[in-house]
């Protein structure tokens, strides 16, 4: 087996304020991980422009029948898996945000941590995906080595697609590869190689900001509401009639009776009630403005 050098690595050096972490009373600790925890932000902070660029290379894919693809291994991939599987009730996405995650779907729940070392795969669940050169691929992998994310981005490449990496050890391997580096350096966690800590929580905020800015761009919000949500349980219902009332003005009995008419649509609901037309109006407006609220109730 061949050695592999990760010395280099933030990721994997000591934390100077944890080297007696099994000493301290569990208030010391906690104390400690918060004190730690109030860094990610600002080092997310430093790369906001990376970012930015990102999220205008995701938005016009979208808006050009591309997609979003994640692909991470371990927690970085679960990261990925998350964030996309919140976009379908959040924004009524289909097939728009995807996660994939090395060792396939039961890696989810059930670590395959050997999964990560195979670049071939990584390819092939890149083709296994029917990625194009339409998409935007965004590797995830905190130490910024890992040869499953590598091969992955690779072979996005190859076929054309935008690639984005995101790590979280500067000058990282995968930024190398990808079109785009996303690279922050957080500093050592508090217990020695586990990124599933800071890392963790720096990659979640960076997709976070990837998916929800996106999903803006391409009008799945009306000021700051969520006027694409799918109402698949009772919670969403009651918010979609809210986000009718506060959007309109109206009262309960009106955001309910419109949101029916619309067939439970929030945005068609909305701009039924502030133009007071009907819903084939309203739907035309909406189309005619690829979905933006906004610009359909301006026009």
């Amino acid at each position: 087996m061949t050695k592999v050098d990760i010395s280099n690595l933030v990721t994997e050096t000591r934390n100077p304020k944890t080297m007696n972490l099994d000493d301290m009373t569990v208030g010391e600790i906690l104390k400690t991980m918060n004190e730690e925890d109030t860094l990610v932000p600002l080092r997310v902070r430093e790369v906001l422009p990376q970012v930015e660029i990102a999220v205008t290379k995701i938005i016009e894919a979208l808006k050009t029948g591309g997609r979003l693809f994640y692909i991470g291994s371990g927690t970085s991939g679960r990261l990925g898996i998350l964030d996309a599987v919140e976009c379908p009730p959040t924004f009524s996405t289909t097939t728009e945000v995807n996660g994939i995650i090395a060792g396939g779907p039961d890696a989810f729940i059930q670590a395959k941590e050997g999964a990560e070392d195979n670049e071939e795969q990584g390819m092939q669940d890149v083709l296994d995906a029917h990625i194009t050169d339409k998409d935007v691929v965004v590797g995830i992998a905190a130490s910024g080595r890992t040869p499953h994310t590598i091969g992955a981005l690779k072979k996005a490449n190859e076929i054309g697609a935008y690639t984005v990496s995101i790590a979280c050890n500067p000058n990282s391997e995968v930024g190398k590869v990808a079109k785009l580096a996303i690279d922050m350096n957080l500093g050592p966690e508090i217990i020695t190689g586990s990124p599933r800590l800071k890392s963790g929580t720096a990659q979640k905020l960076v997709l976070n900001m990837l998916s929800t800015v996106s999903m803006i761009g391409i009008g799945k919000t009306y000021q700051n509401l969520m006027v694409d949500v799918k109402s698949s349980n009772e919670k969403l219902v009651e918010r979609s009639k809210r986000m009718i009332m506060e959007a309109t003005g109206c009262e309960y009995d009106i955001a309910t009776q419109n949101y029916e008419e619309c067939g439970r649509q929030v945005k068609l609901a909305i701009v039924k009630v502030l133009l007071n037309c009907s819903v084939e109006e309203a739907k035309e407006r909406l189309e005619m403005t690829n979905g933006f609220v906004k610009k359909a109730i301006e026009k």
